[in-house]
């Protein structure tokens, strides 16, 4: 296992670079310059010393150079909008923000999903595997932006319940929340209902029903954690998402969260933000594969015994 581990962290350092690299030149083939596209009408004198003084007049090979050299030093620059903020700061920041509604969605939407999707499997056309059917096609149909205005409307003007925007309270957690569950609720319940079909019919399930093993023992002990796998593989993709934050859901809300200043920072052509902001968004994703490959190894073996073949 620790092989199996120690060859995942090395693809994982080489994704990281790939796309840290690829990131930084793509950033750099914009035409123009940050200082410009931020102020208009520069005087030429004072935009030279701000090319200077942020290295951009420099040759891209230089640059690249520094770059690296500063990110294995663990500095991923300063903001060149806000002067002074250095990007660590900014994810020390707004991260928490965005990880907390980000993190409380993912955990509700994955376990209300799994066990949607459990019940609807179950029960094969019957009317609780319609109505979990329909609710998912609707949660993955309709936007996420079409569902924050539904839920603003309902319990904020027909019924003051929450409040429509803000941040710092409990109460401003629950409808960012709510609007962010559906998605991951419809996703998990289809694919943990298709995947328990194809397991229900496995001769391993029929064998323990003819040696007359309870329902409740082969739900859980053969049917979900083979049913389970697909589920691991989406659920560690989504956590890189709990971090980089709904922009929607966050622009909505006027939630600070790390989703909305990472597409300001795109807009204002901020590179230190975008590339800063990139790596760790890329990190957490290969990070959060890596953990994938570990539960899978450890829920079923042969992946782990056919790798080492």
């Amino acid at each position: 296992m620790l092989k199996f581990t120690l060859k995942r962290l090395g693809y994982m350092l080489v994704v990281l670079f790939i796309v840290v690299t690829i990131t930084f030149f793509l950033v750099h083939s914009i035409p123009g310059d940050p200082i410009t596209a931020m102020v208009q009408d520069l005087p030429e004198e004072t935009r030279t010393v701000y090319l200077a003084r942020y290295g951009f007049d420099q040759p891209l090979g230089v640059q690249y150079v520094r770059f690296i050299k500063a990110c294995l030093c663990g500095n991923l620059g300063e903001s060149l909008r806000y002067p002074g903020r250095k990007v660590i700061d900014i994810v020390r920041n707004y991260a928490p923000v965005s990880g907390v509604i980000g993190g409380l969605s993912l955990a509700i939407g994955f376990t209300i999903g799994i066990l949607c999707g459990i019940l609807a499997a179950l029960n094969r056309n019957k009317w609780p595997d319609k109505l979990i059917m329909v609710i998912a096609i609707l949660g993955t149909t309709i936007p996420t932006f079409v569902t924050a205005a539904v839920l603003q409307y309902l319990l904020t003007v027909t019924w003051p319940i929450f409040p429509t925007t803000g941040w710092g309270q409990a109460k401003h957690i629950v409808l960012p929340v709510l609007c962010m569950c559906v998605g991951p609720v419809a996703t998990y319940a289809r694919y943990m209902r298709s995947s328990v079909l194809d397991t229900v019919n496995q001769d391993y399930i029929l064998t323990a029903e003819a040696k007359g093993v309870s329902q409740f023992r082969i739900v859980t002990r053969h049917i979900f954690r083979n049913s389970f796998l697909p589920c691991i593989t989406m659920i560690c993709s989504s956590i890189a998402g709990i971090f980089s934050g709904s922009f929607i859901i966050e622009s909505i809300f006027a939630i600070p969260g790390l989703g909305k200043y990472f597409i300001s920072a795109i807009n204002d052509r901020d590179y230190s933000v975008v590339l800063g902001l990139n790596i760790i968004f890329t990190g957490i994703y290969i990070l959060a594969m890596l953990l994938c490959d570990i539960l899978m190894a450890l829920t079923d073996p042969r992946i782990r015994y056919s790798n080492d073949r």
